[in-house]
């Protein structure tokens, strides 16, 4: 296997993530959109997932999804590179007597080919953009095949290149924010409890073209399209009547062009051939 190509970048992100670990929860949850952008997730999930399933998980996290899964009759095996996320993965997973269901692995999704359970499984799965803090997302790809079961699924929630909701903010002169997606090979400089990685953004047809040998595309659809991005803080408190509105329309259109690739996300799956 090839190896990746910016090492440093992952360390970064890895240290950055683990400071955040501990608050990150706290961080996130009661957020109205946030919750809306993980029910659209599992339900996407739920269309191809198969009873008691075993999934791989990349960028885990704090185990949020794991927990979720691992209570719907699944088995996860869920790595990260941070060990922050993992510490708190693992203590969530013991507080919710689920340890029977649920694994753990710090290891990089760069780095497959070192991974001490390799399977096969019948699904796998990256929630909320951890694939953008590499740009070597075609390593990761091309690694994907040999984990997973004939007929196995990938499920992968990733930033495409441009997003409307942040392109419109031109117009109140965040121009850092509007324009940070056209950063080419360089990346985009982000930057958490002091610590600075880079994140690439890539578009639908790049993940299809670097799947299309072994994968079958089953379907794209855009998250957080016609919903603000839940960055854009208290939209859903300030605005209940038009966020119940967007969400409905967003449920309508987001599979539709060219809604499913210009949202702050995209959710694609495969399956394998």
């Amino acid at each position: 296997m090839i190896q990746p190509k910016n090492h440093k970048n992952e360390i970064n992100a890895a240290t950055a993530f683990s400071k955040q670990s501990v608050w990150f929860d706290e961080l996130y949850s009661g957020d109205t959109i946030v919750d809306f952008k993980r029910k659209r997730v599992r339900d996407h999930v739920q269309q191809y997932i198969l009873p008691n399933s075993h999934i791989l998980e990349l960028n885990a996290g704090t185990g949020e999804d794991a927990v979720y899964f691992s209570r719907q009759g699944h088995y996860v095996h869920a790595t990260d590179i941070s060990e922050g996320m993992q510490k708190q993965l693992k203590e969530k997973v013991s507080k919710n007597n689920l340890s029977y269901a649920v694994t753990n692995e710090l290891c990089s999704y760069t780095a497959l080919n070192t991974l001490q359970n390799k399977g096969p499984y019948d699904y796998i799965f990256s929630n909320f953009a951890g694939l953008n803090c590499t740009n070597d997302l075609e390593i990761v790809l091309g690694s994907l095949s040999p984990l997973l079961k004939k007929n196995g699924v990938i499920t992968l929630v990733i930033l495409p290149k441009f997003c409307l909701w942040e392109f419109i903010l031109i117009g109140k002169g965040k121009f850092k924010t509007a324009l940070r997606r056209f950063c080419g090979k360089k990346g985009a400089l982000s930057h958490i409890e002091g610590e600075y990685f880079r994140c690439w953004y890539y578009n639908p047809a790049f993940v299809k073209k670097a799947l299309q040998k072994d994968f079958e595309h089953l379907q794209t659809e855009g998250l957080c399209t016609i919903v603000p991005p839940s960055y854009i803080t208290n939209f859903a408190e300030k605005y209940p009547v038009l966020y119940c509105r967007l969400t409905k329309l967003e449920k309508t259109f987001c599979k539709s062009w060219p809604w499913r690739s210009i949202g702050d996300y995209y959710i694609i799956s495969f399956r394998k051939k």
